[in-house]
């Protein structure tokens, strides 16, 4: 994701990712604005810009007392957030948050999945599906799907253990050689189905927000993934333009 020029808002990136990861936690007091400036380098009016930006998006709030990070903000990692925590950590998870794996298998994918990994008939794929969750609170329900010959490298990946299933995308980069480049993400609202409902402890029909990713190098798709959050939570996404020309 390429960085914004404006300096507020690459101060506003930083904090914002320090709460996401949970280095922040919920209720947490922030520094006084002068001593967070210093410490960020950037003057005071660039650092009021930020934590304006920041409390528009839910993820602080302000009284007489001070900033605090908000309570049970309802926003959630984006793909992106969580790919380079991943990288970034070794850990998909925030401070706090924790997974469950429920399935680790090999299979033949259905003809979707056959066609993103460009594979032939009969060929088969790692699956895995997992939850996240904080506290007594659930925050997502994932499918991922990989190359089947990346568990020869990787045997984690036919793992359901807790210990290991956090860091899997860097576990593959690491073994694999491969390296994400790019990336794709597609986000839509629709009704939850019986298995996703139970996951997420909704009611069947309840609206979610669905995605799905894909994650490449020049030698194809690393990582295939499908997923879905309780209807309370947002997903906020940060992009920049690069310089085009201008219409004619």
């Amino acid at each position: 994701m390429p960085d914004t020029e404006h300096p507020y808002m690459r101060v506003a990136e930083r904090i914002r990712r320090r709460i996401l990861d949970g280095a922040l936690q919920e209720g947490e007091k922030l520094p006084a604005q002068r001593d967070l400036a210093k410490s960020e380098g950037v003057s005071v009016a660039t650092l009021g810009k930020a934590l304006d930006q920041l409390q528009v998006e839910g993820y602080i709030t302000t009284s007489r007392k001070g900033t605090f990070v908000a309570n049970a903000p309802e926003v959630a990692p984006s793909s992106y957030d969580r790919i380079t925590r991943v990288l970034r950590t070794g850990s998909v998870l925030a401070e706090g948050e924790s997974m469950i794996v429920t399935a680790a298998e090999l299979l033949r994918p259905p003809q979707y999945v056959a066609e993103l990994f460009d594979l032939d008939a009969g060929d088969q794929v790692v699956r895995r599906q997992w939850h996240t969750g904080k506290g007594q609170q659930r925050t997502g329900l994932y499918v991922t799907w990989y190359p089947a010959h990346f568990a020869a490298s990787v045997p984690e990946l036919l793992s359901t253990s807790r210990q290991s299933s956090p860091g899997i995308l860097l576990k593959i980069q690491q073994a694999t050689g491969r390296r994400i480049v790019s990336g794709r993400d597609d986000i839509h609202s629709r009704d939850a189905d019986e298995r996703e409902a139970n996951f997420l402890g909704l009611r069947i029909g309840s609206p979610i927000l669905a995605g799905a990713h894909r994650l490449w190098d020049e030698q194809g798709v690393i990582e295939y993934g499908e997923w879905c959050l309780p209807y309370r939570l947002a997903v906020g996404y940060e992009y920049s333009f690069e310089a085009a020309p201008e219409a004619t």
